[in-house]
């Protein structure tokens, strides 16, 4: 046991000390937690050409549909970021995954349009929350010299899971009907509910936010079972940072860094989320089979994890804001090319991966630069912020291509036009303000 009366503060502590196994599988668990999030989230996309065939539906309804999901998750991860601040990180996984488990359930057996925009509603909230649950946690239990990779690896959880669970749906819906993919999604669902009960306690820095008669009990639990030493008293409590309010990210020295950062996030996530949202259905319409759709959503998402991967790399070597705006510049290229006629489902995919691997690419930077952007005393309430309203241009993108689908445009026309999002926001980034950093590693 630690003496906290000496002046060691367990948070320092576990920052500057070796990770303990039940560090790394904590963060394990974190990262197959967003890689349910990630497969979730496409759920729908793989199940879109089985839904409008069903149910005799448009493109512009199948617009909507896709989108359901994305506007409960810019509302869960919005409130239910707040919500685990009072009640603590992991009472509000274990929340998250039940709804995300009712959600996926329920979408199984709906049988109209306002059902399941019920139930994708329900399980945006918990991927929203969780979304931004994991972030932290992630930050939380790692030390100081692998938090960095510790986050990386996270993110990356995100396509792994749109792989390897889109690889199962694709070989279902081979033999299967499209309600099958969410008891998929159910059953991966009930699998993590144990892992997270048994190895992921409350992070030490957020059991000390909330201090009261049960605090020091609570924090030599969550030590235990990171494997660290116990303490015999809490250490001193810092002054609670003051909370950023709208006005503060408004302010004469913010207002153009928050409006260009959420311009450019906000746009290229719509043309990000369209190919995404789109790719099954689009090549489904071109007489390939469901399964055979799906796999070239899965050949997105293989790309997307490549271009984080190598975009993380890149990071470290070259300025970031000049590397994401040539992802973004990439990404307009790439996502029109996906909508030009190509010869065969081969071909289709490799576009897809193309596609893929440049705009998750740009969305990974936009991460890193909003974070080292907004100066230290606004950078929380900076990046809630940016992501928060940038998450309607996920909704967007879906829904507009659906309704440009409906008016009769092409699909090259419509990949085009989508793809002007990317280009707007490498503008946004171009003409910023020099507060939109370019960190270098030290």
């Amino acid at each position: 046991m630690i003496d906290t009366q000496t002046g060691a503060d367990p948070r320092r502590l576990m920052a500057m000390a070796s990770m303990r196994w039940q560090q790394v599988m904590a963060i394990a668990v974190c990262v197959a937690l967003n890689a349910l999030d990630g497969f979730d989230v496409l759920s729908i996309s793989f199940a879109s050409p089985g839904i409008a065939a069903e149910w005799a539906i448009d493109r512009k309804a199948l617009g909507f549909v896709l989108s359901f999901e994305l506007m409960g998750m810019a509302l869960g991860s919005i409130l239910l970021g707040q919500v685990a601040d009072r009640i603590g990180r992991r009472a509000t996984v274990l929340g998250c995954l039940a709804m995300m488990l009712a959600g996926m359930g329920a979408t199984s057996f709906v049988h109209s349009l306002p059902e399941l925009a019920i139930t994708r509603v329900l399980t945006g909230l918990g991927i929203g929350g969780m979304l931004a649950v994991t972030n932290a946690l992630v930050a939380e239990y790692a030390n100081d010299r692998w938090r960095s990779a510790a986050v990386t690896v996270m993110a990356a959880g995100y396509p792994m899971g749109a792989i390897a669970g889109g690889s199962i749906a694709s070989a279902m819906l081979a033999t299967h009907g499209w309600r099958d993919v969410f008891l998929l999604g159910c059953g991966m669902t009930l699998l993590l509910l144990p892992f997270v009960a048994i190895f992921l306690p409350e992070p030490v820095s957020a059991v000390l936010l909330r201090r009261d008669a049960g605090t020091l009990g609570r924090l030599n639990q969550s030590l235990r079972k990171l494997g660290h030493d116990t303490v015999s008293a809490l250490p001193p409590q810092s002054e609670a940072p003051r909370k950023t309010t709208l006005a503060d990210l408004f302010s004469p020295d913010l207002r153009r860094l928050t409006v260009m950062l959420t311009i450019a996030y906000f746009m290229h996530i719509l043309t990000f989320y369209f190919i995404l949202k789109w790719v099954p259905k689009v090549v489904s319409d071109m007489g390939f089979t469901p399964s055979a759709a799906g796999g070239v959503l899965v050949w997105a998402n293989v790309g997307g994890l490549i271009g984080g991967l190598v975009f993380a790399a890149l990071s470290s070597v070259l300025p970031l804001r000049k590397l994401i705006v040539g992802a973004m510049l990439a990404s307009v290229v790439t996502v029109t090319w996906f909508g030009q006629p190509h010869a065969g489902l081969h071909a289709l995919a490799w576009a897809a991966a193309i596609g893929g691997f440049c705009t998750n690419a740009g969305v990974v930077g936009l991460y890193a630069l909003v974070a080292s952007s907004f100066p230290t005393a606004t950078r929380a309430g900076g990046t809630g912020f940016v992501i928060g309203v940038g998450r309607g241009g996920a909704a967007l993108g879906p829904v507009i291509g659906g309704f440009l689908f409906q008016a009769g445009f092409t699909l090259p026309l419509v990949a085009a036009i989508m793809a002007c999002g990317a280009l707007i926001a490498a503008l946004a980034l171009t003409v910023g303000p020099r507060g939109l950093a370019d960190p270098l590693p030290a």
